[in-house]
Order: C-alpha cells, then structure tokens, then sequence
C-alpha cells in the first residue's frame, strides 16, 4: 500500500484526501488534456512522462494528476511543497535520484507542489538534473509559469493548463462521493433539500477541494453524534442524513442565490439587467442589479457580462467604458463587499448613460469573409526588412506620416476585397467625430 492510499483506505484524513481518484478513470473534468487519445493520457498510461508543469485554479487536480502517476510509474517517485521545503530539501532529492540512478537504473519523477514559490536560484539548481535526465519535473501551480518559473526550466517543460471544473463535473463528483461506501458517505442514506446541493456545487465555482471540503462539512456536522463508518456497529442503511439550504449556506459559507426554484431568475434577471445597460435606462439597470447583489449573484460574474457589454454594445461611441469597467472590476477586488457596490453601482451606471454603438459588430463580417478563404497580403504591405531587397516586398509602400495630415491614398486591404466596407462609424459620441471615409473616395 503506498503512502497516498494509506491514509484514505483507513478513512482517515479528510474528505478530499480520500476521495483522490486512484486512477485516470476516476478523474473528474479535464478532457482536453486527459481524454481518450490525448497526449498526457498517453504519456501517463504507458510511463512515459517528460518534464511537466500543471497550471490551473485550486482545486482542478493537479495534485491529483500527481498522486495518479505516482502510483502508475515504475520509476522513483518523490514529493516536495514549495512552501516547506528550501535548498537542503532540493539537496536532498538530487542525492535520491543520483543513488536510484547509479545502484539500480531507475530514473526519477521529482512532483512540486507550488512550484512558482521556489526562487531563481532554487529553481535553478533542479535545471542540470532535468537536462541529463536523471529527474522529470512535475511541477504544479496557481500562478502563470510563463512568469513564474524560470525560462530554462520552462523551456524544459511541457505545460497543461487545468480549467475550473464545469458544474456537471463538480455533480458528478458529489454523487460518486455520496455513493462510495469506503471512502465516502455511501453507507449513509444522505438527502438534500431541494437547492442546497446544487447550491453547494454552484458555489464551489469550479474548485472540487472546496465542494468536497462543504460536503464534508454538512454531512459531518449535521447527526447528533459522528461515528466513522469503519467502526461497529455499522450505521443502518435507513438512517437518513438530512443536508438543509441553510446547513448548505452555512458549510460553504455563502448564502443561497435567491433565485427561483427551476434557476430561471438567475437567466432572467441578468438579461433585464443587460438589457437595461443597452437601453440606457440607469433606474432600470440599478433595480436589476440590486436584485442581484441581494441574492448573493457572484460581482464577478456581473463585473464579466458588463466587461462585454462595454465592447459589444458600447463599443466605439466611448471607448473609456471598457477602461471604466475594468478600474471598477479590480477597485472591488481590492475592497470587497460591502463597500464594493459602490463599485458595481459605478460600472453600471456608466455604462447605462454613455452612449451606444455596435459597430464592433464589423469585425465578424470580416471574420466571415476570413473563413471564405485567405487573401494574399498586397506586395507593397508586406515585411521589407526580410525580402525587401531579393524579393521586393514592401515596394511601393507610401509612409503616410511624410504627407500632409499624416494621410495618403493607399489600399490597404488584398486586391479582391478592394472597395469593401466593413466598418461604418455609428452616429453617437466619440465616433460621430471620426473620419475615416478619405480611404474609400
């Protein structure tokens, strides 16, 4: 028994320990890069991972990813956190893989957790023992490794970005729990009220850990008495476990989206709310979004669908919405609630009384002639540093800062689109001052 199963085959630890999947088929979300025919499924199935670095949001499985290979390779496996371990541990992990290498040939697959916390010179010192092999990297963070890893590790590695997990795999999850009688609460007849599971699932917003850690939290929590299930006498199938939206508010610690039963509000309301915006009626706009922020809707996903509306309904009439909305996106991350409404009242009412356009709308007309087919890019545009001289590209080009206004006549787009308009400035705000028809006379 290896040092991952140990603890959840005794059913100890907590529930998102012991529910790790064992294996690739127990992996919950993921497919683009773990599905049937993929490159890391391959490449885990058959032992043959290189360096790697998984980079997602908590709770998407990266450490899981982990503890699969670890038991699927052949090859010495150890572990190291970031946060806990310094130099000496780095030492000390080089030295295993140098003794497993001389004394008996096997190579070694060194997992870091939190690999972005380590340092330049930390990192560095991994980098001759994943160039000559003796250590496959994983690595595993929350942060961006083409920032935060060092470039010649990185050039070393393949990354696999992991995605939140969509609300169908976070149910999936929940149910395999619920009917796992070894590891999870499968002996127990759990029930949820209407809405407070998928509220849970709503609320875990992608993160597995935290839904299994909420799952944990309700169920444990709600009998008079927790006895572990692997004591005697085993608790009767018919006890029932009953789980209520407020235990499931208060185990995950967000209240319930008031919304009605069937979810229909959650749509209907954030479309009156869009709606309103693009109708420039700012009463409208602040009711609607009252109703949201009352029934605990998440701002960040208000901030997003406002984030849209500033470029696709706003667009060019004034194009400092979108700077407008995004400053009042990051001022709330800074000062959360409840002092951050004041910052989604800001956005809102901006984006209600600025003017509208959506003249944005041209670049899927050029898109669509795009995916027609791909037009020659005219000689005289082309890149004269390259092949200018041999080739001649770039002949012909008239620099239009060298004539007055800074303009000149000049085609720009390929020869059999000449003449063809996709954008057409709207009558309001910034682009009603906007020539740009000299091109076409």
């Amino acid at each position: 028994m290896d040092l991952f199963t140990q603890r959840a085959e005794k059913n100890e630890g907590p529930l998102a320990s012991r529910m790790r999947p064992r294996n690739l088929d127990e992996f919950f979300g993921q497919e683009h890069i773990i599905g049937e025919g993929c490159l890391l499924r391959r490449a885990i199935t058959v032992d043959q991972l290189s360096s790697v670095i998984f980079y997602g949001p908590p709770g998407t499985g990266k450490t899981s990813l982990a503890h699969i290979i670890a038991k699927q390779t052949k090859r010495n496996y150890l572990s190291l956190n970031a946060v806990l371990s310094g130099v000496q541990g780095i030492r000390d992990a080089i030295e295993n893989a140098e003794k497993n290498q001389k004394l008996y040939g096997k190579k070694t697959i060194l997992f870091v957790d939190e690999v972005h916390r380590w340092n330049k010179s930390q990192q560095d010192a991994l980098l001759p023992w994943v160039e000559n092999g003796t250590i496959s990297l994983i690595g595993a963070t929350t942060e961006n490794p083409f920032f935060e890893v060092n470039k010649a590790l990185l050039s070393r590695s393949r990354v696999f970005e992991l995605k939140s997990l969509s609300e169908e795999n976070l149910k999936d999850a929940a149910h395999a729990c619920l009917k796992d009688k070894e590891r999870g609460y499968g002996r127990w007849k759990v029930v949820f009220e209407k809405g407070a599971l998928e509220h849970l699932i709503k609320t875990a917003n992608g993160d597995l850990r935290s839904l299994f850690n909420a799952l944990e939290l309700a169920i444990e929590t709600t009998p008079a008495i927790w006895a572990p299930y692997e004591e005697e006498p085993l608790p009767p199938l018919e006890s029932e476990i009953f789980i209520s939206k407020k235990t499931a508010e208060q185990s995950i610690q967000k209240k319930a989206i008031l919304y009605d039963k069937d979810g229909d509000y959650h749509y209907d309301i954030i479309s009156a709310f869009i709606k309103s915006l693009r109708g420039s009626d700012p009463d409208a706009a602040l009711y609607w979004l009252a109703r949201m922020v009352r029934a605990g809707e998440d701002p960040h996903f208000i901030f997003r669908r406002m984030l849209i509306l500033a470029s696709e309904d706003v667009g060019m009439a004034d194009p400092y919405a979108l700077l407008v909305v995004q400053a009042a996106r990051q001022a709330f991350d800074q000062i959360g609630f409840p002092e951050g409404q004041y910052q989604l009242a800001h956005a809102a009412l901006y984006l209600a009384t600025c003017p509208k356009s959506n003249s944005i709308e041209a670049y899927f007309e050029a898109l669509a002639e795009v995916e027609k087919e791909d037009q020659e890019v005219p000689n005289h545009l082309k890149d004269a540093s390259r092949d200018g001289e041999r080739l001649g590209h770039g002949k012909g080009y008239l620099y239009p800062h060298h004539f007055d206004g800074h303009w000149v006549k000049q085609d720009y787009l390929p020869a059999k689109l000449l003449g063809k308009t996709f954008y057409t400035p709207g009558t309001e705000g910034y682009e009603a001052k906007l020539d740009i028809k000299k091109n076409k006379k």
